[in-house]
């Protein structure tokens, strides 16, 4: 897949979930400043629960904006076959019974999935803090890396680095 294409889903995909995510706040915001949901006494918490939902989810979209706003500035960089996995890096794992991922490593928003629409490849943001991240930066196409697979771990290929 095209790196600039997928840069564009990502930011379509948080675009969406960010307005998603902001009315899911203004809702819970309503609902906890709602005439109904005045307590009446000091066990209803009807309004505090809601207030703390509301919270949470303003702050969610507040990490979800700051995600947004990095990957509209983020420099994607040129790799090939001869490349060690780096920041922005699109990596393809091969394993055993010819199963295989992609993943892209981004800065932000890991374990965010996109579709290539042409090729119907599910690709998959992971960050170079999380463990697989960490295992994949500084490796080349050749080394293997393993990965968890439910309650085991197999082992897979990086078969192309671009």
């Amino acid at each position: 897949m095209d790196k600039t294409r997928l840069l564009q889903l990502i930011v379509e995909q948080l675009t969406h979930d960010l307005a998603v995510q902001f009315n899911a706040a203004k809702t819970a915001h309503e609902a906890s400043t709602h005439e109904e949901n005045i307590p009446d006494n000091k066990y209803e918490t009807l309004a505090l629960e809601a207030s703390y939902v509301a919270q949470g989810q303003a702050n969610r979209a507040q990490e979800i904006k700051r995600a947004l706003e990095t990957y509209k500035q983020l420099t994607l960089e040129q790799f090939d076959d001869n490349s060690t996995v780096a920041l922005t890096a699109l990596v393809t794992l091969a394993g055993e019974n010819d199963t295989s991922r992609t993943l892209f490593i981004g800065p932000l928003e890991g374990g965010m999935k996109l579709v290539d629409n042409l090729t119907g490849t599910e690709i998959v943001v992971i960050t170079p803090a999380s463990p697989l991240g960490r295992d994949l930066i500084g490796r080349g196409v050749g080394d293997l890396v393993r990965l968890r697979v439910g309650t085991g771990a197999k082992e897979f290929e990086i078969t192309r680095v671009c």
